[in-house]
């Protein structure tokens, strides 16, 4: 096939359905990002998972993406700055927290994305109002839903009655996943779905009590809908859960126990299309260094374990995860060798279909603003192209607005 066989002219008549099974490979590699670009509205595969991991406290991006050549991360940080011959290199300018060795492998792989100085307009330092910017990606004013709860509802319309389209691990319902329609099931372990509603006579008497609260307001209708809809969701779980073994071992921490329960749910509920996790610690305002370097090093080798437990399934290119926290740190460290409330950091997307690399500029610790990170990528580009070209979904009706995609598939 000639280099001058046009894109239009592969695309003309049908011929894309042949990609992968003769063509060369940098041909097959321009069909696939075609497709992906004409994936919009609900053409993306039905069964791609999303896995959305936060870092609650506010992740110090500094000392995770590190600019090791450049004086001034130095200068602002006497005690805190890793020294250049412990990090690990991505290019002539920055590199990895040495405690991310299982991360860099992934990187290294073409499996890992990283992209720079992510944050929105006006940041905003307090934890309980950042957070909530992310989590509805609505930094303009308090908004009732979370972005993947609209995405659900996005979802229902379309007529699903899925009860395990989204599953958070969590003690709490994080607002990310509250929808106007959608319900989505919490639990803090896999475990307490097992002791729930493993003896059935407590299903039934669980069931039974939210049948008998006819009646009563709308309020009180959608909490007792939205029990049911997690009855359900346990019901459907529990008789999965133990028909598989994972052969994988994870670390005892939040982050591998975590990353551990995923992979044990994509691998036994394939109508599950968003997991929500969290672990916190990342709040670091004093003696900042070993915590930090535990979180990370936890992190780095849960996700990497986790995509070795997704290659030995076959699910490997059908699991994206995204990284994010609510802001990063400031630039200068403090005089309790921690870093206070800081404005924009990198977010991490991973998977068997992302484009890895880094993207955007390294940080510009010249040019700040009250002596943060400006940002340069708004999240909701990151968002945006999940939505899009990941799930399936509507980001411009989601958001109301159209954002730019970021080119990691």
């Amino acid at each position: 096939m000639s280099d001058l066989f046009s894109r239009r002219d592969f695309l003309h008549g049908g011929a894309i359905i042949a990609v992968g099974l003769v063509t060369p490979p940098w041909l097959a590699k321009i069909a696939k990002a075609d497709i992906l670009k004409q994936a919009g509205g609900g053409k993306v595969s039905p069964d791609n998972i999303l896995v959305v991991c936060q870092f609650s406290g506010g992740n110090d991006g500094l000392n995770t993406i590190v600019p090791y050549a450049d004086s001034n991360y130095y200068r602002l940080r006497s005690a805190l700055a890793l020294k250049e011959d412990t990090v690990l290199k991505v290019n002539e300018n920055v590199g990895f927290h040495p405690a991310m060795e299982g991360f860099k492998a992934l990187f290294d792989q073409g499996r890992a994305a990283v992209i720079q100085n992510v944050g929105y307009p006006n940041p905003n330092r307090s934890h309980f109002r950042s957070m909530d910017i992310w989590q509805t990606a609505n930094p303009e004013k308090p908004e009732a839903y979370g972005w993947i709860g609209r995405y659900l509802d996005q979802e229902i319309a379309k007529g699903s009655t899925n009860p395990v389209l989204a599953l958070g691990l969590s003690r709490t319902r994080p607002r990310a996943l509250k929808g106007k329609q959608a319900s989505v099931p919490c639990f803090a372990s896999l475990a307490d779905v097992q002791a729930l509603v493993g003896d059935p006579d407590i299903e039934k008497l669980l069931r039974e009590i939210q049948g008998s609260e006819a009646g009563g307001s709308t309020g009180t209708g959608m909490v007792r809908q939205a029990n049911l809809t997690a009855l359900d969701a346990m019901a459907e779980l529990n008789k999965a859960l133990d028909k598989y073994e994972s052969k994988f071992e994870y670390g005892q921490d939040r982050f591998g126990q975590g990353f551990r329960q995923v992979a044990h749910l994509i691998a036994t509920m394939p109508k599950t299309r968003v997991i929500y996790i969290s672990a916190g610690g990342f709040d670091t305002h004093s003696q900042q260094a070993d915590p930090h370097e535990r979180l990370l090093n936890g992190f780095s080798e849960a996700v990497k374990t986790f995509m070795e437990e997704m290659d030995a399934i076959g699910k490997a290119d059908k699991v994206t995860v995204m990284v994010f926290s609510e802001f990063g740190r400031r630039c200068a460290e403090n005089a309790s060798a921690g870093t206070d409330h800081g404005a924009a950091a990198p977010m991490f997307v991973i998977g068997g279909q992302v484009k890895g690399g880094l993207y955007g500029d390294k940080p510009d610790l010249v040019n700040l603003e009250r002596g943060d990170l400006k940002w340069k990528t708004d999240f909701r580009e990151v968002y945006a192209t999940l939505i899009d070209e990941w799930m399936g979904g509507d980001s411009e009706d989601l958001f109301k607005k159209k954002f730019e995609h970021v080119s990691i598939f």
